[in-house]
């Protein structure tokens, strides 16, 4: 893993280069080089990179490089005052590691189709060759995911959910054959650690939390990459939680049926969760734009995400009486 300490306080470093006209192919070769190192453009032919030991070296590398072919290239140390801000400058970082998850998550999912409609050995043999290349696709990306994507969660649990199903040997987990108060009972008393910067899966889940499994439940929000966990905590929507995403589950939907409440008005409101955390319309529930509309509206209005969770809360409460009537 890189590490992360910042160089001399300095928040980037940018590579600022010039290459020959020709021989074309050249070109090519630096701009992989520089998209296999996670670097992003902020103009032209100027590339950045979090301020740390591991991306000095990298760059070093492409530095050598581009001068070797015939090219121009400079490398430095930058804070930056004007233009671009720092948060700008992060989110070209997350967007580019997005639209690498997503291109993993739509190669998941055509996977997984085709094992529901070939179970045949051969089939399944094929499959795990195409999940290993998967997984280590995923683990390259990871390692460039200098600030934690959002999608890094979602493609993780698919991988892991197509893991499990063309194992070889795998254990059966079956939920919800303990008393749901057992269960519940074994996660009081803890802290709850997620990602900052909640939306839907973890406003949904905070809610759950508090709702059904800990009224005095603690929440802490860490940063997404980086995060050096503490015994006894209990992680959620987070990349190697104890609750996240699982195949085609969001959290939500997880830590619902780990703790196997059996209650339909919750199942209604996973499905909601689930359609608007997923985006891929599994359940078609009528309620999904508006109850969007409503979370966005409580993330845009506040930046702390305990008061995210706890005006989603009334959302959720609200939602929940509806299902429950609604069964009456």
């Amino acid at each position: 893993m890189r590490k992360t300490e910042m160089i001399a306080e300095c928040q980037w470093l940018l590579l600022i280069h010039q290459l020959p006209t020709k021989p074309a192919y050249f070109r090519v070769k630096i701009w992989r080089r520089l998209q296999a190192i996670g670097a992003v453009a902020v103009k032209n032919t100027v590339y950045a990179l979090p301020a740390n030991m591991g991306a000095q070296e990298d760059l070093e590398w492409v530095l050598k490089e581009i001068i070797g072919g015939g090219g121009e290239a400079v490398m430095c140390e930058a804070r930056l005052i004007g233009g671009l801000s720092n948060a700008e400058v992060r989110a070209l970082f997350d967007a580019a590691r997005d639209a690498d998850y997503e291109a993993i998550a739509r190669e998941a999912r055509s996977l997984a189709e085709t094992i529901d409609t070939d179970g045949t050995p051969e089939k399944q043999a094929e499959a795990r060759v195409q999940l290993a290349r998967l997984r280590k696709r995923f683990s390259e990306i990871v390692t460039i995911d200098f600030f934690g994507a959002t999608g890094r969660v979602l493609v993780a649990g698919l991988i892991g959910g197509l893991e499990h199903r063309v194992a070889e040997e795998s254990s059966v987990t079956v939920e919800g054959t303990r008393p749901a108060a057992e269960l519940i009972a074994e996660l009081q008393g803890r802290i709850w650690v997620t990602r900052r910067g909640v939306h839907v899966d973890r406003i949904a889940c905070g809610w759950l939390i508090h709702r059904f499994i800990d009224p005095d439940a603690s929440f802490r929000f860490v940063a997404g990459k980086d995060y050096v966990p503490n015994a006894g905590d209990l992680h959620f929507d987070m990349f190697e939680g104890e609750f996240t995403h699982e195949g085609d589950r969001c959290s939500f939907e997880v830590l619902l049926s780990r703790v196997g409440i059996p209650d339909p008005a919750l199942q209604a409101i996973a499905e909601i969760v689930h359609d608007i955390d997923l985006k891929d319309g599994k359940f078609g529930r009528e309620e999904v734009s508006g109850i969007a509309h409503l979370i966005a509206g409580i993330v845009l209005a506040n930046k702390d995400d305990e008061q995210r969770i706890a005006q989603g809360g009334v959302v959720f409460d609200n939602l929940y009486q509806y299902f429950r009537g609604k069964r009456g």
